[in-house]
């Protein structure tokens, strides 16, 4: 077992590992307890997931990161959670406005996440009209029968399928695991990227517009699933997301971003949102909103 610390008084805005592993952002993650996405913090609980092929394990206690794994994983640790970013700096950079400084004050040391792309593709495409214990249900269920088990201090992990893994499912047996209408979607994307048609992570090097559009040539996703895939993966800080609570953000508090369409007014609310970090404020906005706290 490989393992090691970071001081979180190292990290620009430290670190709450509770707030951004279950803030939506991402599904590819297991509490210790099972009880993730039930709203009840546990401050010293065990986070997991699977990286090409190797365990990670991560909490905070005691002021520090702790994290253990199956390889030296701290590079990746840093690379999954963005330990680079400044928070601090994110938030000062970001427009003087009520309800953004509100939600950067309620949830210090939120941290966008940076997830495997196929990943963070198949979770979103679950997302559509979820709520967000639900998705991560279904694709708890998907890594549980599909993924790779991996023995590791005594425990066995499952990690998410690759593309061709996934490609083997029917539509039948997704809806059985209560995925519903989106099991054709699953599938499909699933075989597309298996086959060498696409990738996700190919959207990585376009300009932003141009890769939210390539993301929508995956079944079942439109722009909002390609945003969230561009922001919690592949590094598109300026993407927002349209989801419910951000509709009900806009008409509440930035009624003159509503430009009738999705393009249109994600890039009025991209401004008003201070344009390079726009994500990383959508995010606190939209968890802020989602909690209510």
């Amino acid at each position: 077992m490989e393992t090691g610390t970071i001081p979180i008084d190292d990290l620009g805005g430290g670190l709450d590992l509770y707030r951004t592993l279950e803030s939506g952002q991402s599904y590819l993650w297991q509490r210790g307890d099972g009880e993730m996405y039930t709203d009840t913090p546990a401050p010293d609980a065990w986070y997991a997931t699977v990286v090409d092929g190797e365990v990670i394990r991560v909490r905070t206690r005691d002021g520090r990161l702790e994290w253990e794994s199956t390889a030296d994983a701290g590079s990746t640790v840093r690379r999954l959670l963005r330990l680079e970013d400044d928070l601090e700096a994110i938030a000062a950079a970001g427009p003087d406005d009520p309800l953004l400084r509100e939600a950067y004050e309620a949830h210090p040391g939120m941290r966008l996440v940076r997830d495997p792309p196929f990943g963070c593709l198949i979770s979103f495409i679950c997302s559509a009209q979820m709520r967000v214990g639900r998705i991560h249900t279904m694709v708890t269920a998907l890594a549980r029968e599909y993924g790779s088990p991996i023995a590791f201090d005594g425990a066995t992990y499952h990690a998410f399928p690759t593309p061709d893994q996934l490609a083997t499912a029917t539509e039948a047996e997704l809806r059985d695991l209560g995925l519903g209408y989106r099991a054709p979607y699953v599938v499909r994307t699933a075989e597309m990227v298996a086959d060498g048609n696409a990738h996700p992570a190919d959207a990585r090097d376009l300009e932003y517009e141009a890769a939210r559009e390539f993301l929508t040539q995956f079944v079942g996703v439109g722009d909002k699933v390609a945003d969230c895939v561009l922001l919690f993966s592949l590094g598109f800080d300026e993407a927002v997301p349209l989801d419910t609570w951000i509709k009900s953000a806009i008409e509440e508090y930035y009624p003159e971003c509503d430009r009738g369409s999705y393009a249109e007014t994600s890039r009025a609310l991209r401004g008003r949102l201070g344009g390079e970090y726009a994500g990383y404020a959508q995010t606190y906005v939209f968890h802020h909103l989602r909690t209510g706290t």
